[in-house]
């Protein structure tokens, strides 16, 4: 037997079990409905650029322990948050607050949308130019469209002489 086909045996007999193992590990960290709702609207502060639903160091997995212990003890999910974010800083919170300044984090973007709308249209009516009322889309004042009528009448009368 070649050391390939050993290799590839070992592996093969090693990979069943480990998933079996990583799904024991996940079926074990069956969080509060509440401490989950928290852990997945924190950011890591031990992963940057992370949640800590998903940052893989053990600090983490501590931090997600007592958050779980925490939510088993009552609290809410935002009173975890806030635990949290007192503990280790406002920077770690995932989603602006719905109060005070973080208020303008949810309003702001959409503000500023229908803003930026409102001036793409004024500035394309601009462009167009102003619309003409049908009384004026011609450019005659009644005096000179007295005058009009009367020169071709003349036409008319000369044309008919002839």
């Amino acid at each position: 037997m070649s050391a390939y086909s050993v290799r590839f045996l070992l592996v093969g007999a090693l990979l069943p079990g480990s998933s079996v193992a990583f799904a024991q590990e996940n079926e074990a960290h069956q969080y509060h409905p509440a401490a989950q709702e928290a852990i997945s609207k924190i950011r890591s502060p031990f992963c940057p650029g992370q949640t800590l639903e998903i940052c893989p160091s053990w600090q983490a997995e501590e931090l997600r322990d007592s958050i779980d212990q925490w939510a088993g003890g009552g609290l809410s999910a935002d009173s975890l948050i806030e635990l949290v974010v007192a503990t280790h800083g406002e920077e770690y919170r995932g989603f602006p607050k719905r109060s005070g300044t973080g208020l303008l984090a949810w309003v702001m973007p959409p503000a500023a949308l229908i803003l930026g709308l409102g001036l793409v249209v004024l500035a394309l009516r601009r462009l167009r130019g102003p619309a003409m009322p049908a009384s004026e889309q011609s450019g005659l004042t009644e005096q000179e469209r007295e005058r009009l009528d009367s020169a071709l009448a003349e036409l008319e009368a000369m044309e008919q002489t002839e």
